[in-house]
């Protein structure tokens, strides 16, 4: 019949738009699934494939070389474990062990103390030395490298320095001090003297990384808001207690924590220096670590002493992201 369509026929709607016809019958919002390209599926499945090959090697070193030891080292802290000869479970007899531990307190307070000391020192000296740097000129660029040298310098070869300096009677410092008519110390033979000694070496030596932390935090701050407070009449000190530091918040924080951990694990220094002398006075808790596990071979209990430090150190990197996140608010 002609103008009536058979049943199961499809019409085609025209559309003087020239947009593509739609089949008479199907819904309106209908999603209509396109069938894969041949092959669309065994391309995926190489992809997948070449991603997991790839991710395996970084997940197979991760898993050998660092959460494995972790989780021996974990076992190992309660055992007597001492190298040579067999070794037994004791349980949590090695971290009573280090409640009773004369010498461990010992350590964690000499280790507090060069943190109290380091932190805010490295702290002041590395933004005032990319605040003075914070400009753009061919000397500038020079000392910038000048000042990074100490760092990818060799401890061995820093302490040879330090040990010239501070010697007591031909040091530079000494020699400094007596022009002033001020008999210096000891410094690395005087209990007193000896851990202000190693402080100021770690603030040499390692300022520079933290110097350009800073000097991108400070290049990264809004001059129009500094123009602004000038401007209004903000002083130097006003901007940049105003403007700068909330601008370098988050590099502070980062820098904070970095050298709140390097202080916990501060060993090279001790070590190279004054060997935890005199009289204990430069021990930390790295360097008894090492004494116990190395030198008396006692590894079930250093290893019981490496997480007791882990934990140190977690409570006080939160603690002072606490700090600074309300200071930031």
């Amino acid at each position: 019949m002609s103008g009536s369509t058979s049943i199961g026929q499809t019409v085609l709607a025209r559309d003087p738009s020239g947009i593509p016809p739609v089949r008479a019958g199907r819904k309106k919002n209908q999603v209509v699934k396109t069938p894969h390209r041949p092959g669309w599926n065994n391309t995926r499945r190489q992809q997948t494939g070449n991603a997991w090959a790839f991710l395996s090697v970084p997940v197979l070193l991760f898993v050998t070389f660092l959460l494995l030891p972790i989780v021996l080292a974990l076992v190992i802290s309660f055992t007597d474990y001492s190298v040579v000869g067999d070794f037994d479970w004791v349980g949590i007899a090695n971290y009573v062990r280090i409640i009773n531990d004369p010498i461990f307190w010992i350590a964690l307070r000499n280790t507090i103390y060069y943190t109290i000391l380091f932190v805010p020192l490295s702290v002041v000296v590395a933004l005032s030395t990319a605040i003075l740097l914070n400009r753009s000129s061919k000397t500038v660029r020079i000392f910038r490298t000048l000042f990074y040298i100490p760092v990818v310098s060799s401890t061995v070869a820093t302490a040879a320095i330090w040990f010239w300096l501070l010697n007591p009677q031909y040091g530079l410092f000494n020699i400094v001090l007596g022009w002033f008519g001020i008999n210096g110390p000891a410094w690395l033979y005087d209990s007193q003297w000896a851990m202000i000694a190693i402080v100021l070496m770690s603030v040499w030596a390692g300022f520079g990384t933290n110097m350009l932390i800073f000097l991108a935090a400070l290049q990264g701050v809004s001059t129009d808001l500094v123009e602004s407070a000038r401007l209004d009449g903000a002083n130097r000190w006003s901007v940049f207690w105003h403007v700068t530091l909330p601008g370098i918040s988050r590099s502070m924080f980062l820098v904070a924590t970095l050298l709140l951990i390097s202080a916990f694990q501060v060993f090279d220094q001790a070590y190279v220096l004054t060997k935890g002398g005199p009289g204990n006075s430069t021990l930390t808790l790295v360097y008894y670590i090492y004494d116990r596990g190395f030198g008396r071979l006692e590894m079930g209990y250093a290893s019981a002493l490496s997480f007791v430090l882990f934990l140190i150190i977690l409570l006080f990197s939160l603690a002072n992201a606490r700090l600074t996140r309300d200071r930031a608010a």
